[in-house]
């Protein structure tokens, strides 16, 4: 554990995208602060699948295995899905993923939250660069010319010459340092739940567009389904409300029974979906990524990746300018980083609140076109690369 009176680098929260963070830097020869409010619940093999699960891509695989995580979180539970079914409930046309196609093994990987979680918090813990402050909650922060502190609930401080925030959509360290954000409320909910079905899910990832909602079905390893229904206010407290043999009747019916019959579920879950897009990434000795910086529609699964990719991009900006004897902290060189992440996640983001607006419609023409569209891309080969390409975050 680091004495340093000042730190390289403080992460303020350790979730899968701070936490990748702090292994990053560390690996690279930083000085690593990382702070969290509550340790992570310890992932066990006999728990029963988080409901919580995400979408890696092949390129936030490729980071965890850099970090020297991937095999415990393989080894202990993930699915790979080798494939991507994308269909219209109002019109015609299907677009079919095949990981193949690229000459790949999988296109992605169904994990649980939690399970990354906990691996990758047991790794920063072993990281001799990685000074970890838990329990510890930030109340106030302070910069000057060559560093940023960061004043605790206890009046303790800790001092950095670069700040993080990655404490989540709700991030109070964004909102200290007075980022605003664009904000907008989808009036739906993501009903989430695992469920058996009467066939197997052939290592699909399945994705239905239906009027005003949209239903996914990812792969599980031990053979189940995550869903991920998002739905309007109104209809997922109807959704919430009903027994279980009702919910999976409407569920399969919903699914076209592509799987067939929904034969079991557990319990069910919601979240609340909204867009919300911080207006700049940096301030003086200051950047933020994940959830920190932008929350998306589910529709995709790409909001982890996409915070994965932040890690990237501002790890490379930082050892560039340390190698280079530059200021790794100075607003010259988190400029470009920003630049490049806000522009990738504005276009992403609205990129997916446009598809949900475009595909949650019931007026026929534009049904009628969808399905042109989707047809369309399954046909034209290099048009579906760069889709698929872009669902593996290459």
């Amino acid at each position: 554990m680091s004495r340093r009176p000042i730190h390289d680098v403080a992460i303020v929260g350790a979730g899968m995208v701070g936490a990748a963070l702090a292994l990053d830097l560390a690996q690279r020869g930083f000085d690593v602060a990382l702070i969290e409010s509550r340790a992570p619940a310890p992932w066990r093999g006999e728990d029963e699948i988080d409901l919580r699960v995400v979408a890696l891509a092949s390129s936030s695989v490729d980071l965890f295995a850099r970090l020297d995580v991937w095999t415990a979180i393989s080894a202990a539970r993930a699915s790979a899905y080798r494939r991507m079914r994308v269909w219209d409930a109002l019109a015609p046309g299907e677009l079919d993923f095949d990981a193949a196609d690229e000459g790949a093994a999988a296109l992605g990987y169904i994990v649980e939250s939690r399970l990354i979680q906990s691996v990758l918090w047991q790794a920063a813990q072993r990281n001799p660069e990685i000074t970890l402050r838990c329990p510890a909650r930030v109340v106030a922060t302070e910069v000057d010319s060559d560093r940023r502190t960061l004043v605790f609930d206890d009046d303790s401080r800790l001092a950095a010459r670069l700040v993080v925030a990655a404490d989540g959509a709700e991030s109070a360290l964004r909102e200290l340092v007075g980022i605003k954000t664009h904000d907008r409320d989808y009036a739906q909910r993501a009903i989430v739940a695992h469920v058996a079905t009467e066939r197997p899910h052939e290592g699909t990832a399945w994705q239905r567009f239906l009027p005003g909602a949209t239903i996914a079905f990812l792969p599980l390893a031990d053979g189940r389904s995550s869903i991920v229904w998002s739905v309007p206010d109104a209809q997922a407290s109807r959704l919430l409300a009903l027994d279980d043999a009702a919910f999976r009747a409407e569920l399969g019916a919903a699914f076209d029974f592509r799987l067939g019959a929904i034969t079991a579920t557990t319990q069910r879950a919601a979240f609340p979906l909204r867009l919300r897009l911080a207006e700049r990434y940096i301030a003086p000795r200051f950047a933020t990524v994940g959830d920190a910086a932008h929350v998306v529609h589910p529709l995709a699964g790409q909001g982890v990746n996409l915070g994965l990719r932040d890690v990237s991009e501002l790890v490379t900006a930082l050892t560039a300018a340390r190698d280079a004897k530059r200021d790794f902290a100075a607003e010259y060189t988190l400029r470009p980083f920003e630049r490049r992440r806000h522009s990738d996640n504005a276009l992403s983001a609205y990129a997916f609140d446009a598809i949900q607006r475009t595909f949650g419609s019931d007026l026929v023409a534009l049904a009628t076109l969808r399905g042109f569209g989707l047809a369309a891309v399954d046909r034209i080969g290099p048009l579906k690369r760069i889709f698929a390409r872009h669902a593996a975050g290459i």
